[in-house]
């Protein structure tokens, strides 16, 4: 099963200087993705756009998701 797109290519991730290993599996291979954030005010005036987002990677091996708000 593929869990990405063909093309691209898992990398090792770094937060505040530390590696980052999912904490299901120890994998340290990610896909970065980015996901909205959304509130029910924002989408109920239809400024969706306005919400956060976050970052997440998505681990290459098992597809356990970590979540942070702010680049990474």
């Amino acid at each position: 099963m593929s869990r990405s797109p063909k093309d691209e290519t898992p990398v090792k991730v770094h937060v505040h200087g530390k590696p980052l290993h999912c904490r299901i599996c120890d994998h340290n291979k990610f896909y970065k993705r980015r996901a909205q954030l959304n509130t029910q005010l924002a989408t109920f005036f239809k400024v969706d756009w306005w919400n956060k987002s976050a970052y997440c990677y998505v681990c290459s091996n098992c597809s356990h998701i970590d979540w942070f708000l702010g680049e990474q």
